[in-house]
C-alpha cells in the first residue's frame, strides 16, 4: 500500500517488517545526534579552556594591593553592618600590572559589597552603576572601572558608581547574592541620588562580561525577591532607567553559555530551572529599559551570538537597543585595550545616552578621537 504523503518518515521507520537501506528519519536522526555531540564537545572544550587555559599562559606579575584614598574616603556600603571594624573592603586587593600608569587590580572575594564613587568635575545630573566582569570568580577593578573615569565622568560628566559586589563561588544557593546587591545598590543611588547631585530618575546600568549578565539581570528582574527589606530605600525600584552592555555573558545554556562564569554561578549541574532564572534573554519584556549592546565578532571567551541573543529578545518585546558589533577586539578589552575603529565605543555610548535624554543632539556629544 502507497504511504500518503502526511504520514511520518518515522511512522514507516518503526515498522517492524521493514528492511532495506537506511531510512530517512535514521539519517535525521543519526544527523541530530551528531550535532548534538558536537555541540557538546565544543562546550567542554571552552570549558576545559576556561580551566585551564590560564594555567598555560605566561604568569602575570601578582601582588597585593589596596585601594586609592580617593576610592577608601567614597566608599557606599550597601547593607547595614553589625560588625566593629568597616573600614576595610573584607577581601584581598590583587594588582596584576607592573605599570603604575595601567594598574589591573581586581578583588576577591567581596564580603562585604560595596559601592566606590567617581565623580565628575562638571556633574550632568546623571548617574551610571557599573558593573566590572571577572566571571563570577573576581571582580576587576581598574579595566572595567577607574578606567572608564576619563571618557564617561572628566567627558561624559556622568557620575560613576563602581560596583564590588558578592560572588556565589559556584554554590547555586547563593547565585541571586551577586543580583541582591545589584538590586540594593540601585535603590540607594535612588534613595540618596540628592546627596551626589543626581536625578533619582537619569539613573543607568553599564555591565561588562559577567558583569554584563549581571546588568542584564537587573534590567530584565529588577524585583524579584533576592533579599528581605532592610529599610525605606527598599520600597523604591530596582530597574535602571537604561542598560549599557558591554561583550555581556547572557546565556547559560551550552554551546553558548560562559563555561566557568555559569559554572561559578550555578555550580557543575544546574537543573533547567536554574538555567532558566538566570537566562535573561528569558525575562525580556517591554518593560525591559533601552539598551546599548557592544560585542567583537572575535571574542573567543563569550562568543558574540550572547548579544545577538539578547538584542533579538529586545527586538520582539519591542524594547529600544542599539548594537554595536567590530569585527576585532576580542574580550575584555574595556577602554584602554579598545583600539582602532574599537576605541570609538565609548564615544558611541554617550551619544547613545544623549539621545535617549532627547535634549542633546547625537552629533553634540564631544567628539573624541581616540575614544579614551
Amino acid at each position: 500500500m502507497r504511504m500518503r504523503k502526511q504520514d511520518s518518515a518515522e511512522d514507516a521507520c518503526d515498522s517492524p517488517g521493514h528492511r532495506g537501506p537506511r531510512r530517512p528519519c535514521e539519517r535525521m536522526a543519526g544527523a541530530a545526534t551528531a550535532i548534538r555531540g558536537r555541540r557538546r564537545t565544543i562546550y567542554r572544550l571552552r570549558l576545559v579552556a576556561c580551566l585551564w587555559l590560564p594555567l598555560a599562559l605566561p604568569v602575570q606579575a601578582q601582588h597585593p594591593s589596596t585601594e586609592t584614598a580617593q576610592e577608601a574616603q567614597s566608599r557606599l556600603w550597601l547593607w547595614p553592618h553589625r560588625g566593629a571594624d568597616r573600614t576595610a573592603p573584607g577581601g584581598r586587593i590583587v594588582e596584576r600590572s607592573d605599570d603604575p600608569a595601567q594598574p589591573d587590580r581586581y578583588i576577591d572575594p567581596v564580603a562585604d559589597p560595596y559601592l566606590v564613587v567617581y565623580r565628575p568635575p562638571r556633574p550632568n545630573g546623571r548617574a551610571l552603576l557599573v558593573i566590572p566582569g571577572g566571571g563570577y570568580r573576581r571582580v576587576v577593578l581598574d579595566k572595567e572601572g577607574s578606567a572608564l573615569v576619563p571618557a564617561f565622568a572628566e567627558r561624559g560628566g556622568y557620575t560613576l558608581f563602581v560596583l564590588r559586589y558578592r560572588l556565589p563561588d559556584g554554590r547555586p544557593r547563593d547565585a541571586d547574592l551577586p543580583l541582591a546587591d545589584a538590586q540594593r545598590a540601585m535603590r540607594l543611588l535612588r534613595a540618596h541620588g540628592r546627596q551626589w547631585g543626581i536625578d533619582p530618575g537619569r539613573i543607568g546600568a553599564m555591565g561588562f562580561s559577567a558583569g554584563g549578565h549581571l546588568a542584564a539581570s537587573l534590567a530584565t528582574s529588577p524585583e524579584r525577591a533576592t533579599y528581605a527589606p532592610v529599610d525605606a530605600a527598599d520600597r523604591l525600584p530596582a530597574r535602571p532607567d537604561f542598560v549599557l552592555l558591554l561583550y555581556p555573558v547572557i546565556a547559560m545554556d551550552p554551546p553558548l553559555a560562559h563555561p566557568s562564569s555559569r559554572q561559578r554561578l550555578l555550580g557543575a549541574r544546574p537543573t533547567a530551572a536554574q538555567v532558566a532564572r538566570h537566562s535573561p534573554q528569558r525575562h525580556v519584556d517591554a518593560h525591559t529599559p533601552p539598551t546599548f549592546l557592544l560585542h567583537a565578532q572575535d571574542d573567543a571567551a563569550v562568543p558574540v551570538e550572547n548579544s545577538l541573543l539578547f538584542h533579538a529578545a529586545l527586538r520582539r518585546a519591542g524594547v529600544p537597543a542599539q548594537m554595536h558589533v567590530f569585527a576585532h577586539g576580542g574580550h575584555g578589552f574595556g577602554t584602554r585595550d579598545a583600539h582602532g575603529p574599537l576605541a570609538a565605543w565609548p564615544r558611541l555610548a554617550l551619544q547613545w545616552m544623549a539621545a535617549l535624554e532627547g535634549d542633546v543632539p547625537k552629533d553634540d556629544v564631544e567628539d573624541d578621537d581616540d575614544g579614551r
